[in-house]
């Protein structure tokens, strides 16, 4: 059965999230995610506040920039989450955007090489090992968690690129696809994804959930494309949905259809009811989708 969740951007003001988590467990909605965009929300104070406000509701974090962040201390971030809310969190780390990485001061010469280094560091620390290594970027000297997640939660990447895409088959339990991923574009990252796959010689399962740009509502198509001209998006076809349930559940089932695993629905940045939009994702799409 696919998963659906919905985003809770950070171009809202914090304070709007308890009303919207709360709004998301009462209409029954399966997950709902943060962006960790710079310099807006931090992910792991939201994802927290998010958990702790609610009872089912599992969350996400999609994408923890992994420049920013020292890899012992995402992983006492994700095993605290992961002991607090078994089952509830869902860690993804990522190669953040590099013009903020260069503004934070952050920027990696080689992020692909920084992100395998910190995916294989920060894995084996929610294994519960004790992890010894001199990378690159990745430097620990006998770090090992105290309280560590009883079972290793799965940690995703983040990522785009072919390079980066074989290498999250490689390295990591499961992919975040951006919404600038079309169906077509689904199928190649699924196809790299198992080439990494194949040569790190794993076998088990890989999600991939992808965003879905949706808008629905009067002025939906309208909402839409302004969004993707103002990202740069809108010469890619077949890209975001506007329209009512129906609509909106066929645009996921492409992207099902295609290799995603869950669908997470993004509303545009002007999305005039944030509430509205988690029922309207809960309780209107969900029933249309397998």
């Amino acid at each position: 059965m696919t998963t659906l969740g919905a985003v809770f951007r950070p171009q809202l003001p914090p304070e709007k999230l308890r009303d919207i988590a709360r709004t998301a467990e009462a209409a029954g909605l399966e997950e709902l995610w943060f962006w960790e965009d710079c310099f807006l929300e931090g992910g792991v104070a939201t994802a927290s506040a998010a958990l702790a406000w609610t009872e089912r509701l599992r969350v996400g974090i999609g994408l923890m920039p992994v420049p920013l962040r020292n890899v012992a201390l995402t992983a006492m971030e994700a095993a605290t989450l992961d002991r607090l809310f078994p089952g509830r969190f869902t860690l993804t780390v990522g190669h953040g955007v590099q013009d903020w990485m260069g503004q934070a001061g952050a920027r990696a010469e080689s992020p692909v090489t920084l992100l395998r280094e910190y995916l294989d560091a920060l894995r084996a620390l929610l294994r519960g090992e004790r992890v010894t290594t001199d990378g690159r970027y990745v430097k620990l000297d006998d770090v090992g968690l105290d309280w560590p997640p009883p079972t290793a939660p799965e940690v995703l990447a983040g990522v785009t690129g072919p390079r980066s895409l074989r290498l999250s088959g490689e390295a990591a339990d499961g992919t975040l696809l951006s919404e600038a991923t079309p169906p077509d574009g689904v199928a190649k990252a699924r196809r790299l994804i198992d080439e990494g796959r194949a040569v790190a010689g794993r076998t088990g399962s890989h999600r991939v959930v992808v965003y879905l740009l949706t808008a629905t509502g009067p002025d939906a198509a309208a909402r839409l494309q302004a969004e993707r001209t103002a990202s740069g998006t809108d010469k890619i076809p077949d890209l975001g949905v506007a329209g009512d349930a129906g609509t909106v559940a066929e645009a996921v089932q492409r992207l099902v259809a295609a290799g995603a695993d869950t669908v997470v629905l993004e509303p545009t940045g002007d999305e005039p009811d944030p509430e509205g939009f988690v029922r309207f994702v809960a309780e209107e799409v969900r029933p249309l989708v397998p």
